[in-house]
């Protein structure tokens, strides 16, 4: 009979960042062991919970026994089973008790060819299992392959020592209504689990596996699903915004929910003058330290209220909310003290402390480095039309304040602080700016720097990174990369094309390699860096939306400079959907394939040799459309100018059907390749069109 299956494990809190994968990991083990072994239906649903002294899983639809299987068992080779006279071996009868069908005979037994020889086989059917053996097969290989981050032994009363992530107390096992006999861990199954420490009477029987979530919430006062009792906290969160912003990480909640068992929301208070200080230094604290949620204006300024997830519900929560104000006051006090104390040194005075923070041991210190960074930003400044001062004072003053005590007791906030005591220093705001811009973008969807002197500091910072890095030997393989220099290369992508930078690429990569002239670890990277870093493009262009052909007919040409790749690529996107750029991309990669397997470089076409009316006429119509094509492109209207292409699209086929290219005459046949020339370089002026032609070899 099919009923809902429960099982559960009750035990001591468990690690709070790991509940929820430990709650997904022990119900697909479960799920995977009862699957195999054919106990689930096909509209069997499995559900997980989790809370801080429980994993459990819950399966609709479970069968009580396993199916009947129509068997097939391979007995042994006919040479094998009977001898000359055809009458059974010794063999056969041992390998026929072992199977446990001592009483058959050779004619109950299939003949069949069974790879290059000829063997016997029995069919027939074999009865289901019951629940329980299976179930307690699955338990066990789930507990086995639970992501424990570190394992703990413990013993049992009666002196058995358990491994596992904490003490486990209790185990239910529940088809139905009916207890399934499982024993693990040193416990034997039961129905009995354990409420809310301090909001229940303690033990909860749960006299059927559909009743579990229900007797939980209502007697036991536990909402035992993690994702629930992590909406739970969100609203309850929200319900005391009163207009505010509340600082909701999908982090913290996590942590949050694998915290409490049945969440209440309430209001604290902080002191007033503790917001003098640099809001993202408390909120740090509060969220790192407390777990607390931070709550801003609608501007996003801080407010002196801060919000709790509290384990405990009471109409007095009084003590809980003074508690919870008296523990949050230290933190905020040694984050003031900090950020007094730093202000008393300007960030320029700490700079000479940067000779004594090892950056790499092949690369130096953290100080020679800044002079690298600071040298390259200047550089980049001159190039994007930035002031080449600020840019250096940025790049000098970037990682001053990895030495101030702020950042030493929050590292999150390196950069940050940067600016707030590059600002107190008197520095200029773009320099203040930098320290924290340099670092952008630092993930995916980030934003990028807001100023020239950033973007110039940030590149230099990224180019340096990546090249130092790889040029003595550590760029990434495989998943491995743990200088994240691939998170570097799409940062200096994503500058150089969101920004319109109008810069070599080529260029800054060389630059950045001659920043390590005369250091005998670094070998010169460009190349390979270069090849990486359009890798990284082909990603990037893809996430945007562009087919792999379009994104390769423009990333195919190397393009030096990206300031105009994504006008390139609609160029190209609307190009592809014209009715002849099929037959031009099929031309153009003949027209590759021909001047590949050219001798010589064709020289300048002779009109007076053009015989073929085709080629003659092609001729004429690439000279008419030269002019239009040359202006679009030089405007920078890519669209425009392969579309103008399109025209030549008859020509071109004519030319193929009637004109031998490699004529018997040595002149006419270089006049043709140079037609072909012409005609190859105008159609790949914005992109090399052949890349959209289809896959098959043209002839």
């Amino acid at each position: 009979m099919n009923q809902t299956l429960l099982v559960e494990l009750f035990t001591e809190e468990l690690p709070p960042k790991a509940l929820a994968k430990l709650g997904e990991a022990f119900a697909a083990g479960i799920v995977n062991g009862l699957k195999s072994r054919d106990f689930l239906e096909a509209d069997s649903v499995a559900t997980s919970f989790a809370s801080p002294r429980r994993l459990a899983v819950s399966i609709t639809n479970v069968r009580g026994t396993s199916p009947d299987k129509q068997m097939r068992e391979k007995v042994l080779p006919v040479s094998v089973a009977i001898d000359a006279n055809g009458n059974a071996t010794a063999p056969l009868a041992k390998k026929l008790a072992a199977l446990g069908f001592p009483n058959l005979q050779v004619s109950d037994l299939e003949r069949a060819v069974d790879g290059k020889a000829e063997s016997f086989f029995y069919s027939y059917t074999a009865p289901g299992t019951a629940l329980a053996g299976s179930l307690q097969l699955a338990l066990e290989e789930s507990i086995s392959k639970l992501p424990i981050p570190k394992v703990m032994s413990y013993q049992r009363p009666d002196g058995e020592t358990v491994h596992f992530v904490r003490p486990v107390h209790s185990i239910i096992a529940l088809h139905g209504s009916d207890i399934i006999p499982l024993a693990a861990l040193g416990l034997t199954a039961n129905r009995i689990t354990q409420g809310h420490r301090f909001l229940s009477a303690g033990q909860v029987t749960i006299n059927h596996a559909d009743d579990y979530n229900r007797a939980l919430k209502e007697e036991g006062k536990v909402t035992a699903n993690v994702t629930e009792r992590k909406e739970q906290i969100r609203q309850a969160l929200l319900a005391k915004a009163n207009g505010d912003l509340i600082l909701m990480p999908e982090s913290l909640l996590d942590e949050v929910a694998a915290l409490v068992e049945w969440p209440v929301v309430y209001e604290c208070h902080f002191e007033e003058e503790f917001l003098a200080v640099p809001q993202e230094c408390l909120i740090l604290t509060m969220q790192t330290n407390q777990k607390y949620f931070a709550v801003t204006d609608a501007a996003g300024k801080l407010r002196s209220r801060f919000l709790i997830v509290s384990n405990l519900a009471t109409d007095t929560p009084e003590h809980i909310i003074q508690g919870n104000e008296r523990v949050v006051r230290p933190r905020l006090s040694d984050a003031k003290f900090f950020f007094e104390q730093d202000k008393k040194k300007s960030l320029a005075d700490r700079l000479p402390l940067l000779g004594n923070v090892v950056y790499h041991n092949k690369l130096g210190s953290q100080a020679e480095r800044t002079q690298r960074v600071q040298s390259l930003a200047g550089a980049i400044a001159k190039l994007i039309g930035a002031d080449v001062a600020l840019a250096e004072r940025g790049a000098l003053l970037a990682k001053a304040d990895l030495l101030t005590d702020m950042v030493g007791e929050f590292p999150e906030l390196q950069g940050i602080m940067g600016t707030y005591y590059a600002k107190h220093d008197g520095e200029h705001d773009e320099v203040a700016a930098a320290a924290s811009e340099h670092y952008q973008p630092r993930f995916a969807g980030d934003a990028l720097p807001a100023t020239a002197t950033g973007t110039a500091v940030a590149l230099a910072d990224k180019l340096e990174t990546l090249v130092g890095i790889w040029g003595i030997g550590l760029q990434p393989t495989g998943d491995k990369d743990p200088f994240a220099l691939r998170r570097h290369a799409l940062g200096i992508l994503r500058m150089l094309v969101e920004k319109r930078l109008a810069i070599s690429l080529q260029s800054l990569i060389a630059a950045a390699a001659t920043l390590f002239a005369g250091n005998a670890n670094f070998k010169d990277p460009s190349a390979d860096v270069l090849t990486f870093l359009y890798d990284r493009l082909r990603g990037q262009l893809r996430e945007r939306g562009f087919s792999q052909s379009e994104v390769e007919a423009v990333v195919a040409q190397n393009p030096d400079a990206l300031n105009n790749i994504v006008e390139r690529l609609q160029a190209v996107q609307s190009f592809a959907a014209l009715p002849e750029s099929a037959s031009l991309a099929a031309a153009n990669k003949r027209i590759t394939n021909i001047l590949k397997k050219a001798e010589g470089t064709p020289g300048e076409i002779n009109a007076s040799l053009l015989q073929e009316a085709a080629e003659q006429a092609l001729y004429k119509a690439m000279v008419d459309v030269k002019p239009s094509v040359d202006a679009a492109y030089a405007a920078g209207d890519f669209t425009s100018a392969l579309k103008t292409l399109a025209a030549l699209r008859e020509g071109v086929d004519a030319f193929f059907n009637d004109v031998m290219v490699n004529a018997e005459d040595l002149a006419l046949r270089n006049n043709r390749l140079a037609l072909l020339a012409s005609l190859h370089g105008m159609l790949n002026q914005v992109a090399d069109i052949s890349k959209l032609a289809a896959q098959e070899k043209i002839m």
